[in-house]
């Protein structure tokens, strides 16, 4: 299993449960859209493994943040460093 979720108060939490490579990357980003686009929460909130992404999951992220974005819903991280936010220019929960 590579993401679980929960929606409480109109928030999607989602946790990727381990680093993603460039097999699973495309999988992860399209169950994340699918989840949003199934529940349309207010907010998503995306759990990351580690502190410091690996390359593919940086970019599972980033196309989260562009669909959420262009979606108009606020996107958070949790678990990752004050780096990895910049680089995504995402909020810290």
């Amino acid at each position: 299993m590579l993401i679980s979720h929960t929606v409480r108060h109109e928030v999607l939490y989602v946790t990727l449960h381990r680093d993603l490579d460039v097999t699973n990357r495309a999988a992860a980003a399209l169950q994340i859209q699918a989840l949003v686009q199934d529940h349309r929460p207010a907010r998503v909130v995306i759990a990351v493994p580690a502190a410091d992404p690996a390359p593919a999951t940086l970019s599972a992220l980033a196309r989260a943040h562009r669909m959420c974005a262009s979606l108009g819903i606020p996107l958070a991280l949790t678990g990752a460093s004050t780096r990895t936010h910049r680089l995504l220019d995402v909020n810290t929960v």
